[in-house]
């Protein structure tokens, strides 16, 4: 119902009030162009009446004929009646052209408003949101259902309020050409108003049903773009292409169930309405046959009904793609209504500054969580990582290494426990303040389709070029970056797809060393590279690995020998603690993960 879009309307009104300046003008301009529609036919009833019918006119124009003596005065009716045409065309053409450039201007700018906010939003969406819902879904959301705010702006408040002016300054000038047609002309508008009822459900049904369509079908395109190295590897484009045109089918055929409704609406009210007409033309006819109304009166009701069919027909269509548009609504109201899950603290606390012993300090109280309720992953997991040192993680697939990590930049906050910083929980702490403390590499870089310089400063935008240069050195990525074409200025492909996977490795690398956070998580970062590589990425990690809080995550036990502690996990637990010598000497669960990985016998003692 109206009253229902209204209300969630409401709660996106701020964006149509940041345009006021412009609605107030648009409000003027509406009420002149009013004026304007009631004034077009007049002209005709001046042809017919006082040119055609020789009727005596009204006092003023009789004055004013007698004051300019002129003669004939049929033609100077017939020239006057011209000219005013003209004149009105031109003014009713002058304002619908200002009112269609103010309103598209306010509107636009509406769409943009609102579509800044739910990309925000979905930025700060949790991670278990972005892993329920697709790429493409959010692109459709924020690309195509945000136009909604536009859609609903001038079904709901502009176009209605325009026509209905319309409708009222006809309706006032013809009760006063003749009260009994003014009635009889406004027989068709409860018919009009039940279709509407009628139609509105199946309209919004019927939008609703293609929106997904469309946005499942957007989502099946980027999960394939994304994945072409894939698709091609395991031939699936044929099948890829069969799929696709099932999906597109089922828009199209959603897309037609939509125009069918909309059409049928459109059919029956303009049925209505030229049954209304019909009445008038009928009616009006005898009474100008009967002298009660003169054949200049009858054209300008003529011409009012057209207007009026016009404008009811109009606003009739405005409420029905409204209607349509609410299931957009409903799909943007979903993302600003999420819950974002990470909340910022209410009352902050701030980090120490310079304190060199705290600043980097990492702890982990009893911490137990899970993804799915009654499923934990980490169970009661208590460690400590001090400045300076490094602390790896180690343990089968599925033990929850990667999970414990992500709890200190808040990807996620613990059922139990607390995760601190500089003694600090982390949840009492500003989400921006905290994660600039924190640098990521994970084995899989995450490059982005910009500039080699561009990806390096991620971090940090406003770094110099002397400082991303010198953190490419770092990372032993400056070589390889001067013998690309446009050394530091050249555009990679989507997600580094152009270089090779220690090269997008040491870029990460290079990212990490000029944010230069005191904390570093380091998850799995040279799984996916061969041994030569191996040896290259673990010297540029040496020097980021320098003074920093290091927690590695690493299936690689080669890659933790050098660690100050190892923390076994074993099903959310930490089983084993200590050096990597210590730990192989115990003979215990890390001994059987290095035993397993490096073929060693069970009867060696020594460790290697």
């Amino acid at each position: 119902m109206i009253f229902s879009m209204i209300r969630k309307f409401k709660r996106l009104i701020r964006y149509p009030l940041r345009e006021w300046p412009r609605l107030l003008g648009i409000a003027g301009l509406t009420v002149v162009a009013s004026g304007a529609t009631a004034l077009q036919p007049w002209p005709l009833k001046l042809l017919a009446d006082y040119a055609l019918g020789h009727q005596d006119p009204p006092r003023f124009l009789h004055s004013l004929l007698i004051s300019v003596s002129l003669e004939p005065k049929a033609q100077i009716f017939i020239i006057t009646a011209a000219l005013a045409s003209l004149g009105l065309f031109a003014l009713s053409s002058l304002l619908s052209a200002g009112l269609s450039r103010a309103w598209t201007s306010a509107g636009q700018r509406m769409v943009y408003d609102l579509a800044t906010d739910v990309y925000g939003r979905l930025q700060r969406l949790s991670l278990p949101f972005h892993q329920r819902s697709s790429v493409g879904d959010s692109l459709s959301r924020l690309l195509e259902d945000t136009y909604s705010i536009y859609t609903l702006s001038a079904g709901l408040f502009f176009s209605p309020a325009q026509r209905v002016l319309t409708l009222l300054t006809l309706a006032w000038v013809s009760w006063k050409l003749d009260p009994k047609l003014a009635v009889l002309s406004w027989i068709a508008v409860p018919a009009l108003a039940g279709s509407s009822l009628f139609f509105s459900r199946r309209i919004k049904t019927s939008a609703k049903e293609e929106r997904e369509i469309r946005a499942g079908l957007l989502s099946f395109v980027h999960q394939t773009l994304s994945a072409i190295p894939i698709v091609q590897a395991f031939g699936t484009e044929v099948s890829n292409r069969s799929k696709f045109r099932s999906l597109a089918s089922q828009a199209v055929a959603r897309s037609q169930k939509k125009i069918l409704m909309t059409s049928a609406f459109g059919l029956i009210s303009g049925m209505f309405m030229t049954v209304g007409t019909a009445l008038v033309l009928y009616v009006g006819g005898r009474r100008v046959l009967s002298g009660a109304l003169s054949l200049g009166s009858l054209l300008v009701f003529v011409a009012y009904m057209q207007s009026m069919q016009i404008s009811l027909q109009e606003l009739v269509k405005a409420f029905g793609s409204a209607k349509g548009e609410e299931a957009s609504l409903d799909r943007v109201l979903e993302i600003l209504d999420a819950q974002i899950g990470i909340r910022e603290p209410a009352v902050p606390r701030s980090l120490p500054a310079e304190d060199p012993e705290e600043i980097g300090r990492v702890g982990f109280e009893n911490v137990t969580f899970g993804y799915l309720p009654g499923r934990p992953v980490l169970r009661e997991v208590t460690l400590e990582a001090r400045p300076g040192k490094r602390i790896a993680l180690v343990g089968a697939t599925g033990a929850g290494k990667s999970t414990l990590v992500s709890l200190v930049p808040r990807f996620f906050d613990p059922w139990e426990g607390r995760v601190t910083l500089a003694e600090i929980d982390v949840r009492e702490i500003k989400l921006s303040e905290l994660r600039s403390r924190i640098s990521i590499l994970l084995q899989d870089p995450f490059l982005l389709p910009l500039t080699v310089a561009e990806n390096i400063a991620y971090g940090r935008p406003d770094a110099l070029r002397e400082e991303i240069i010198s953190a490419a050195v770092s990372a032993r990525a400056h070589d390889f970056i001067t013998r690309l074409p446009d050394g530091y200025d050249t555009v990679i492909g989507e997600r580094g797809a152009t270089l090779s996977g220690g090269e997008k490795q040491r870029l990460a690398i290079a990212r990490a060393l000029l944010k230069d956070a005191p904390v570093l998580i380091l998850d799995e970062p040279t799984a996916a590279v061969d041994a030569g590589t191996e040896a290259l990425l673990l010297e540029a990690l040496d020097k980021l690995m320098a003074g920093r809080t290091v927690l590695l995550i690493a299936h690689r036990l080669s890659t933790v020998r050098g660690a100050d502690e190892i923390f076994v996990l074993e099903d959310g637990r930490i089983v084993e603690a200590g050096s990597h010598d210590a730990l192989f000497a115990a003979g215990g669960a890390y001994r059987k993960l290095y035993s397993l990985q490096f073929g060693i016998s069970k009867k060696e003692h020594v460790a290697p």
